[in-house]
């Protein structure tokens, strides 16, 4: 007798309403410490801040800010986007370690403090200092200071990239290692860091790399308003010498796209009033300017692309089910395939939550559906990619009731193996995923769904297909069931934060989400929904606007929302 499937449905009615409302806003944070103290008496500590977010009562990295070497009291350049929900507490925890040279990974660093608090304390008081506390939760002499800025409506990037001629000289034995640093003066008259560049070794004529920064948090939007810039020497010891700054604006500076190169006098107040002949400490050049439209995630759905999830207008997406033995007889009731007569197993229950939210962007509601490490008739050899409705020609389901129905008609008839590999159909998802990317328009992305229980054999591989598949346009959706150890599991996420192939080619973006559904068992379907799909709209965002692929429709209406390019 098939479970009936109405409490399903009307779950995932909850869970649309719940996903389908917008976050409130975005908030940009930016991070700097004070009084940290020195590793030992030889060095100062090179000094990276880790953002968590807590979710069900554990910590999952957000992002990390850029390592500072010899630092105390660094001011990180990186800036925290997260998301910011007023009916939520969302706690975070901002840990601060010392990343030893040569390394940029956590493993070998030391711990030097974390500071916990939430997103709305931040928020309320625009500023927030507190002690950095140690283990056992002592506080030491050091410090963190989050600020936090409403992330306004403009929604255009510019990208810059400058250079220098003839700067000081401020070394004996060899010449100036210059950097440049980006300010924006604020309406109270304090300064923000916009952008810190890469120090160029040696060199009185350095040529630094081009970076993206959103409009509004290089000059809040206001194209009048003053940025500051100064030049400085790198010092190993963190001292660094200051050559010279100058002022403008992003309307001086804009001036570039019209063909008019931008060059500006870098002035050291102090030898303006001791030199008599000073002329400057050199020249800055704006080499190259360009501003770049960012579009949001409903400027692509609006504009006609289809979120493919398992199947969508003639371009196939798999949704694999995990057959293998590992999971049990599905007659026995303690498989974790086991159908009940009124209760949905924890397959189905992951499988609602998250189609029943991807539908509603895949016009035709045609799903292939397929499954992998199992026996397939009537030969029974092992098969890794089979249509679990058993017809290779046409394995569409219709909707995601029909592959509800195909998963149960299918398991009487197969006989559950191993071993559990899952790149094969990471793979086929890519070679489909593929075919799209090269129309360069914005029409469909794919999101794949792997549910496991963990026990993946064929992990070498698996980062292998990841890390190619993070150049495509999809996303790959891991729900961990049962009560498995996932701990390999969270070798996705990469030793230090960024996932790599065996070769250590890292990923281009991240387009992994993994979640254990034991973490959701007693929550609701719209908690493991939003939780496996809270990063897809900035991942079909960051994949078009980064090959510069516009919406394919011109929409009548502004993008209020800023997106990481």
């Amino acid at each position: 007798m098939a479970p009936d499937m109405s409490n399903i449905y009307e779950s995932a009615e909850a869970t649309l309403g719940f996903i389908s409302s917008p976050c409130l806003t975005k908030v940009e944070l930016r991070v700097a410490c004070r009084g940290i103290s020195d590793r030992d008496a030889l060095s100062k500590p090179d000094p990276c801040v880790v953002l968590k977010m807590q979710s069900h009562g554990q910590w999952f990295e957000v992002d990390r800010t850029e390592v500072i070497r010899s630092s105390s009291g660094p001011i990180f350049s990186k800036i925290f986007l997260v998301d910011y929900y007023f009916e939520e507490v969302q706690r975070l925890r901002f840990e601060l370690h010392d990343i030893s040279s040569g390394n940029n990974g956590l493993r070998d660093a030391d711990f030097l403090g974390a500071m916990e608090c939430t997103l709305g304390q931040i928020v309320s008081q625009r500023k927030l200092t507190k002690a950095l506390l140690k283990q056992g939760n002592t506080a030491g002499k050091s410090s963190i200071t989050v600020t936090a800025e409403e992330l306004s409506g403009n929604d255009d990037y510019v990208e810059l990239s400058f250079s220098a001629r003839k700067l000081d000289d401020k070394d004996f034995f060899s010449k100036s290692d210059p950097f440049l640093e980006i300010f924006r003066v604020n309406d109270d008259g304090t300064e923000s860091l916009v952008h810190r560049t890469e120090t160029v070794m040696n060199n009185l004529s350095p040529v630094w790399k081009s970076f993206k920064v959103s409009l509004n948090t290089l000059c809040s939007g206001n194209h009048d308003r003053e940025l500051k810039c100064t030049v400085w020497d790198w010092d190993s010891n963190g001292k660094h010498d200051f050559i010279g700054e100058f002022q403008t604006t992003f309307k001086e500076v804009r001036t570039e796209q019209d063909g008019k190169q931008i060059q500006w006098e870098c002035i050291n107040p102090k030898y303006q009033i001791k030199k008599k002949n000073y002329r400057n400490s050199g020249m800055v050049i704006l080499n190259h300017c360009k501003i770049i439209k960012m579009y949001s995630f409903l400027d692509y759905i609006m504009g006609g692309c289809q979120i493919q999830f398992t199947v969508g207008s003639g371009s196939y997406l798999f949704n694999p089910f995990y057959f293998t033995a590992s999971n049990g007889d599905p007659r026995n009731s303690c498989s974790l395939h086991y159908i009940h007569p009124y209760q949905p197993n924890e397959y189905l229950k992951a499988l609602v939550a998250v189609g029943e939210i991807c539908q509603d962007y895949d016009s035709d509601k045609m799903f292939p559906a397929f499954g992998f490490g199992a026996l397939i008739p009537p030969d029974f050899k092992v098969s890794h990619d089979f249509a679990v409705n058993f017809d290779e020609d046409n394995p569409e389901c219709a909707g995601i009731q029909g592959v509800v129905e195909a998963y149960q008609n299918c398991l009487p008839k197969i006989q559950l193996y191993g071993p559990t590999n899952i790149a094969p159909i990471i793979q086929k998802v890519a070679s489909s995923a593929s075919e799209e990317m090269h129309t360069k328009e914005a029409m469909e992305y794919f999101i794949l769904l792997i549910l496991t229980d963990g026990v993946i054999t064929d992990m070498a591989d698996t980062r292998e297909a990841i890390v190619h598949a993070s150049h495509l346009p999809m996303s790959v959706i891991i729900v961990g069931v049962g009560n498995a150890d996932f701990t390999d599991m969270q070798i996705l996420d990469g030793d230090d934060g960024i996932l790599r192939s065996p070769k250590g080619e890292p990923v281009l973006r991240d387009i992994v989400q993994f979640v254990p559904f034991k973490d959701f068992k007693h929550a609701s379907p719209a908690a493991l929904a939003k939780s496996v799909l809270a990063e897809v709209p900035n991942q079909v965002v960051d994949y078009y606007n980064a090959k510069g692929i516009k919406p394919k429709c011109t929409l009548d209406y502004e993008s209020t929302r800023t997106f990481s390019p």
